[in-house]
């Protein structure tokens, strides 16, 4: 890992206290911390409130499912999806809200082998891809559905709260020459909103891909487009 990013600073709850779209591109670059394992942020998108964004699942309001977004800023909303994969995002703006990060790419820069362990499915992984994606992000962390709503803001030492296991740190911000924008992957919705951001150049940065309809038939278990956050 590059020298002072694991010993920088953690983000404060007030980072996460803006919109998400303000929020995504100050992503890049920092460092998240679950565990033995740290992902440096590389690929983002950002998803709105309530009745602002047709992509995000707090569209239509709050559910038991999409609570978590409507809790305090910095806290980390797991969901499950296509009945297969967890994804992470980190929760934007005062509590009530409903908006959110997705965490799309990294690379990871700390317990590579643990990460590989948890990505390996009988072939070897390259290290590019050990986060490379929502869904490889979540596993090399170890993110599981137990971990929706942690609290990944230290408040205070580290000795005021032991049982702290996820924090963002500062890291080392991307450069804003490098950072790119578009539209964001997979979505049937606001399918011109520009907020996904990468870090331009950077081999963890996941292929674009835009929606394609899912063809419906009888063994079908589900209908309809799953919601990045």
């Amino acid at each position: 890992m590059g020298s002072g990013q694991l010993s920088s600073a953690p983000l404060p709850r007030s980072f996460f206290d803006r919109p998400s779209h303000e929020v995504a591109p100050d992503l890049l670059g920092r460092v998240l911390v679950h565990g033995s394992v740290a992902v440096r942020l590389t690929e983002v998108e950002a998803y709105g409130g309530p009745g602002e964004d047709p992509a995000a699942h707090t569209y239509r309001g709050k559910t038991p499912r999409n609570a978590v977004m409507f809790g305090p800023p910095g806290h980390i909303y797991v969901y499950f999806t296509y009945g297969m994969h967890f994804c992470a995002n980190l929760v934007c703006l005062p509590e009530g809200s409903g908006s959110a990060v997705l965490l799309r790419a990294g690379e990871v820069v700390e317990g590579v082998a643990e990460a590989r362990a948890r990505r390996s499915s009988g072939r070897p992984v390259p290290d590019r891809d050990l986060a490379r994606g929502p869904a490889r992000l979540a596993v090399a962390l170890g993110l599981l559905r137990e971990h929706n709503g942690l609290d990944a803001v230290l408040d205070g030492s580290p000795a005021g709260r032991p049982h702290q296991s996820a924090t963002v740190l500062a890291g080392r911000p991307a450069d804003p020459a490098t950072i790119r924008s578009g539209p964001r992957t997979g979505v049937s919705t606001a399918k011109e909103t520009p907020w996904r951001f990468w870090i331009d150049g950077d081999p963890t940065v996941s292929p674009y891909r835009a929606h394609v309809p899912r063809r419906r038939n009888a063994a079908a278990t589900s209908v309809g487009e799953a919601p990045k956050s």
